[in-house]
């Protein structure tokens, strides 16, 4: 008999990037995921049932990320971009060769090689990402988590109204493209907050009394979602014991819990994504950040140390890999069993080691990735002393065995909201709380269950209002990773958004607006329609609470 479970989660999320932007952001970021992150995973599904393996694996596909995968815009450009990729190593090679580098030449063969293997994986699922995914879900390799919609910071934003929104239009997507609705849901950012008095980040409003997180996804028929381990280890001795069972969550209302979070395990993670000692910083591993010639090159050196500077980067040798990834899993396996052993040994329980990371971090920042999870998963369903499972399967099996009351906080710099509302973004939420605060007095005062025209764009403002929350855009402004890109994208959702709103007055005042306004104008909504193709099913009734 198994002494505990395993349970891996992999969040695999992308912001809206399909028309806005190539390189060295926008749609490169979406095609560079799907080559070397969601594929790979799929071959390394497809690899362990074909050995008996019995994977199990819990996988968030946001909203926006299903949107964006399932669009015939992405289905056409991803294959360009794997030709482009194909041609790059070609040339490449030539050019190893002529300059007599041999194994540079050699390691181009490799990326040739490697994205015709692509090309063929995606039109033998017929180019659909989604569908591939829902398959091994049927199978029951996979638990499918929803997010919310476009990732949106869920405890700051200003109304209920907004949260329920995200909520349901994540829902009604993940619902459309995959055919189901899921029970779990990865929180963006993993960020929770309790019910209780709310006070905007900045002086806006008054502060009100606030629903908790996970009342207001539990309305929506949602059953469990996933926190960082401070979030349950500050309550009392035990509480490094926490981390190996989920938790029912006390919402503060005197209702029964209908929601449970499991924490992932500190330990265990730090294993991976740390990079001081984790296994992506080993010398052998491919290096990330330096590429041959411009934009996009492919890359062909190691890490060799990760205190060395790019210049002094070593070649890469595949060969070394294989021993390395399977030594790196081994310890992995065995830390994992020996947590297990832990907890079992102090409370006599069946407990589980939960184990989340952001999917892309496997193919594409630790290319070998894919490689070091697919040594995981065999090996521990190998092993008869852990059971790997899902979180949902876990939940039927197990169950929680406490109730707790989770403070606020999310899995991002100091456990808090930091990263995502500072000095420097003040300015950002001022801008977000004028349009939800704007959008709530549309719908409740414009007549738009009874005029066609008014609703349609009030729809087209809801989707802007949606894509401008995006928690994306903080937080690539904060870590400036791509501030300029961040500020951009949100204040053209922004334009947009006021842009409809302003439509939408005037309508009521003058019925043919539309028809009787100038070339530009007619110009600008078509733009926004051309580039935002996503969430076109807009119901305004998500805003209800």
């Amino acid at each position: 008999m198994a002494i505990g479970s395993f349970c891996l989660v992999l969040h695999g999320h992308m912001p809206y990037v399909l028309n806005h932007g190539i390189w060295p952001h926008g749609e490169d970021w979406l095609y560079e995921a799907a080559a070397e992150t969601y594929l790979p995973i799929l071959s390394v599904i497809d690899e362990c049932n074909f050995l008996n393996g019995n994977p199990k694996l819990t996988i968030g596909l946001t909203p926006v990320l299903l949107e964006q995968l399932a669009h015939e815009y992405f289905k056409d450009g991803f294959q360009k971009y794997l030709q482009d990729r194909i041609e790059q190593a070609e040339k490449d090679r030539q050019n190893f060769e002529k300059d007599s580098k041999p194994h540079l030449a050699w390691l181009a063969t490799r990326w040739e090689e490697f994205y015709t293997n692509l090309s063929k994986q995606f039109e033998k699922i017929k180019r659909d990402i989604p569908a591939e995914f829902k398959k091994w879900h049927d199978n029951g390799s996979v638990e499918l988590l929803t997010s919310a919609a476009t990732h949106g910071y869920l405890p700051l934003l200003l109304e209920d109204s907004s949260i329920y929104a995200q909520i349901r239009a994540g829902l009604n997507s993940s619902n459309r493209i995959l055919g189901f609705k899921p029970k779990g849901i990865w929180l963006p950012e993993g960020a929770y907050r309790p019910a209780g008095h709310w006070s905007p980040p900045i002086s806006w409003g008054t502060t009100d009394w606030r629903k908790s997180i996970d009342e207001l996804v539990g309305n929506e028929g949602l059953t469990h979602f996933f926190v960082d381990d401070h979030m349950v280890t500050n309550h009392d001795n035990s509480s490094s014991l926490n981390v190996h069972r989920p938790v029912w969550v006390d919402s503060n209302n005197g209702q029964k819990p209908s929601m449970a979070a499991f924490a992932r395990d500190p330990y265990i993670c730090k294993q991976v994504w740390c990079g001081f000692v984790g296994y992506p910083a080993d010398g052998v591993y491919l290096e990330f950040h330096k590429r041959q010639g411009q934009r996009q090159g492919l890359r062909y050196w190691k890490v060799t140390d990760r205190k060395s500077d790019l210049g002094q980067k070593d070649m890469y040798y595949p060969d070394d890999i294989p021993g390395k990834t399977f030594q790196h899993s081994s310890h992995f396996c065995r830390e994992v069993k020996r947590r297990l052993n832990e907890y079992k040994n102090v409370t006599g329980k069946h407990g589980v080691v939960v184990a989340c990371f952001d999917a892309e971090l496997f193919g594409h920042w630790w290319f070998e990735g894919p490689a070091f999870l697919k040594d995981v998963l065999l090996t521990l369903a190998a092993d008869p002393d852990v059971d790997l499972t899902t979180a949902e399967n876990f939940l039927h099996s197990f169950g929680p065995d406490k109730t707790m009351y989770l403070p606020a906080g999310s899995w991002g710099e100091g456990g808090d909201n930091r990263v995502w509302a500072n000095d420097n973004l003040k300015w950002l939420w001022e801008t977000e709380y004028r349009c939800e605060t704007l959008f709530g007095k549309l719908t409740f005062n414009l007549p738009w269950q009874k005029n066609a025209k008014i609703r349609e764009i009030l729809q087209k403002a809801g989707r802007e209002l949606l894509l401008l929350q995006a928690s994306d855009w903080p937080f690539v402004i904060t870590r400036k990773q791509a501030p300029d890109y961040g500020i951009k994208r949100f204040m053209q959702h922004v334009s947009r958004f006021d842009m409809f709103a302003e439509i939408a007055e005037r309508l009521v005042e003058n019925p043919k607006h539309l028809t009787e306004m100038n070339q530009l104008e007619k110009l600008q909504i078509k733009e926004a329609d051309m580039s935002d193709v996503i969430f076109n099913d807009v119901d305004l009734d998500w805003w209800n609470c």
